[in-house]
C-alpha cells in the first residue's frame, strides 16, 4: 500500500513531533508498506523517511526541480515535477491512504488539496488520517465539520478526515486501513 505521509520540512521541532515521524515511518517499514512523500532531506520528512529506509520500507520521493538539490538520499525512487502543484497532483494520483502530520501552511495546502479532490465527481474511498497532536489541527477540523452543515461543502468527502490525537491512535488507525 503506498502511504502518502504530508508534513514539515521544518529544523529543530520538538521531540515529540520528531517521535511521531520516526514511529510513523518504523511502522511503515515494518508493515511492508510504500512511503510515498515529498522527497525534501529536511525535518520530519527526513525522519520519516529514514526510518521506513531503516525498518527495510520502499520510499518514493517526489520533489519539485527546484528542490533537486534537496532531495532525501534515502529515497528509492525520485520522482521530479515541475512544480509543488505538480508534486500534490502526483501524490493524491499515487496514494492509497494520506496521513497529515504537523506542519505549517505547505502541509495545510496538501491536506486541503486532497480533499478537494476527492469531492470532484466521485466517491473516493481513500482515507485521510490527521495526526493532531496536542489539538495542532482542532480549528481545522471543527472548520471542515461545521462546513458539513453549509451548502458549499457536503459531508461525505470532507468526513474523509479521522482525526488521531496520539501516536498509537494513528498507528492503530493505519493498521486498521491497510489490513481491509
Amino acid at each position: 500500500m503506498k502511504i502518502v505521509v504530508y508534513c514539515s520540512s521544518q529544523e529543530g521541532l520538538e521531540e515529540k513531533y520528531r517521535l511521531l515521524a520516526r514511529d510513523l515511518g518504523t511502522w511503515i517499514g515494518q508493515q511492508g508498506h510504500t512511503l510515498l512523500y515529498g522527497g525534501s532531506n529536511a525535518g520530519l520528512m527526513h525522519i520519516t523517511a529514514a526510518a521506513v529506509h531503516e525498518a527495510g520500507g520502499h520510499i518514493v520521493g517526489v520533489i519539485p526541480e527546484m528542490f533537486r538539490h534537496r532531495i532525501d538520499p534515502v529515497c528509492d525512487e525520485v520522482v521530479y515535477t515541475a512544480n509543488l502543484g505538480d508534486r500534490k497532483q502526483y501524490m493524491i494520483e499515487h496514494g492509497d491512504v494520506f496521513v497529515v502530520m504537523p506542519g505549517g501552511i505547505g502541509t495545510l495546502d496538501e491536506w486541503m488539496s486532497t480533499l478537494a479532490v476527492m469531492t470532484i465527481g466521485n466517491d473516493d474511498p481513500r482515507p485521510v488520517i490527521v495526526a493532531n497532536i496536542d489539538g495542532l489541527y482542532d480549528a481545522t477540523i471543527q472548520q471542515l465539520a461545521d462546513m458539513t452543515h453549509t451548502p458549499f461543502a457536503r459531508g461525505k468527502n470532507l468526513a474523509r478526515t479521522l482525526d488521531a490525537r496520539t501516536t498509537t491512535e494513528l498507528l492503530s488507525t493505519l493498521a486498521s486501513l491497510t489490513s481491509r
